[in-house]
């Protein structure tokens, strides 16, 4: 069976935005299609993402408020260039940006500040508050409280008058006479009561303003050489050269310690590999790929602020002195984008009409970011008992790999247009999933179509529309055990891209 007239070229033209929208912070979805065309061929496209991401406080949380929007638009470009060499050798630049994020919290809810916010939840710092009066008084012996109290009332003890009423006073209290003792415990206990709840107001102070954001891009260069032994096999692999850059703010009371915590990474690059091969039978419009892309490490300087550093104080003398080795200690962050196999098929079903798929795997098991400075104070914290994290915690993380399928049938109608509709399916990166990124998978259909003025150029579109997974949001402290803050549901995204190509 012939499939005439219908090129690999349309094929993959009619499909602009074919993941847009995955797990954790999968965006590109790194096709390798332009570098399979015949020829000599260039690409150029954009893809724009408009997502609703909208939920409810839960779990944890102390309060039930809703939460806005927190999914923000965002768009990315791609471009291509294959130049078919000599027969047998082959040559391509791929440029994308494979993974990323854009986020921000708005409205009442647990992660935006507020000034009823404090260091930690309410039932730990009362705890803590208590503990800490408790301790402090009970440090105080008889002679300490009685002289307390005997200055707050203005007695000179350096005077003998004053000496004089301490040692009568002392005495009283040690036999508790007419209720002495029990007087100036109570009013001791006050002023501790007092002190430490000036303490406790002077660190709530210093906890962040603002909302939750987070803003993440990468870009990627793809340089590759293929070689084709005979006609229907290309075998290729080249090296990818990667930068990323990105941003974080912590705010709102699910965050505690870290609300008002700030991280800047500066555009640092890496250097990864990909290797491949691809089988095809042209006349019936056969073509088969799998591209395996390694992981890129990069090693960044990251601009941390922790205005509330001080409140390890709170944990005691131990605390205290974490806190001075943390402001002071400077260290890289390491970064490793994660390794990926795609695999993509297609094939002749009819004159003219061809079906297609692809699948992909991203490690996102093994991926985590844990910044320096949040990984020392993470290290400090995840001591405590309502914690239980001995080894610290990530700010970001994920449980599962993802897998992902996209598949549909694409037709010529003529020989200036042609069409597609497609499904896909993506399954996540486990849940509960990262506060940062708050919805697991999706279901999404797609409609492209292609426009070409002549044979040797095209220009294509495509939308998409995506049910987004619901998810329960962890912070990093959660993450690995059941609890969660936030829960959200009921979402969705709509996706636009534009692709022109042109054969030469």
């Amino acid at each position: 069976m012939k499939v005439k007239a219908l090129t690999t070229a349309m094929l993959f033209a009619t499909l602009p935005t074919t993941t847009v929208f995955a797990a954790a912070l999968d965006r590109s979805g790194q096709s390798i299609s332009a570098f399979l065309q015949p020829d000599n061929y260039f690409e150029a496209g954009l893809s724009v993402l408009d997502p609703t991401v909208e939920g409810r406080e839960a779990g944890t949380s102390e309060t039930r408020r809703n939460i806005d929007d927190m999914g923000e638009d965002y768009y990315f470009p791609s471009a291509a260039l294959k130049l078919q060499l000599t027969d047998k050798i082959s040559f391509g630049l791929l440029y994308d940006q494979p993974f990323g994020a854009d986020a921000k919290y708005h409205g009442e809810n647990v992660f935006v500040s507020d000034p009823t916010n404090t260091i930690l939840p309410t039932s730990s710092l009362d705890a803590i508050r208590q503990s800490t009066i408790d301790k402090n008084f009970n440090a105080l012996s008889a002679t300490d409280r009685v002289g307390a109290a005997l200055q707050a009332q203005g007695v000179d003890l350096s005077s003998a008058q004053g000496q004089a009423q301490y040692r009568q006073t002392l005495a009283a209290y040690n036999a508790n006479f007419q209720g002495t003792k029990d007087k100036i415990d109570a009013a001791i206990k006050q002023g501790v009561t007092q002190k430490v709840d000036e303490g406790l107001k002077q660190v709530n102070s210093t906890l962040g303003k603002g909302n939750t954001s987070v803003e993440v891009d990468t870009q990627n260069l793809s340089m590759i050489f293929g070689f084709q032994p005979i006609k229907n096999i290309n075998l290729y692999g080249g090296a990818a050269y990667q930068t990323i850059k990105g941003s974080v703010s912590l705010r709102g009371q699910a965050y505690s310690l870290y609300n008002g915590y700030d991280a800047k990474i500066k555009e640092t690059s890496g250097v990864g590999w990909l290797a491949g091969a691809s089988y095809q039978i042209p006349e019936i419009a056969l073509k088969a790929s799998i591209t395996y892309r390694s992981e890129i490490d990069h090693d960044v300087n990251a601009q941390e602020s922790l205005p509330t550093l001080g409140a390890l104080s709170l944990l005691g003398d131990e605390g205290a002195a974490a806190a001075q080795q943390i402001a002071a200690a400077t260290g890289k962050t390491k970064i490793t984008t994660p390794q990926s196999v795609n695999l993509d098929l297609q094939t002749g079903i009819m004159e003219n009409t061809v079906a297609f798929a692809n699948l992909r795997w991203v490690n996102w098991k093994d991926f985590s970011i844990r910044p320096y400075k949040f990984g020392l104070v993470s290290d400090v914290v995840g001591k405590l008992p309502q914690i239980g994290r001995s080894n610290g915690f990530n700010l970001v993380e994920y449980s599962d790999d993802q897998w992902s399928v996209n598949a549909g049938v694409g037709r010529k109608l003529n020989d200036q247009w042609a069409g597609n509709v497609s499904v896909g399916w993506d399954s996540g990166a486990g849940n509960p999933v990262s506060t940062l990124g708050p919805t697991e998978g999706y279901w999404n259909v797609g409609l492209g179509v292609q426009y070409s003025p002549a044979a040797n150029y095209f220009i294509a579109g495509g939308v998409k529309y995506f049910w987004l997974g619901d998810a329960k949001a962890q912070t990093g402290a959660q993450a690995g055990g059941s609890d969660y803050v936030a829960d959200f549901s009921d979402n969705n995204a709509i996706a636009y891209g534009l692709k022109i190509g042109y054969k030469f």
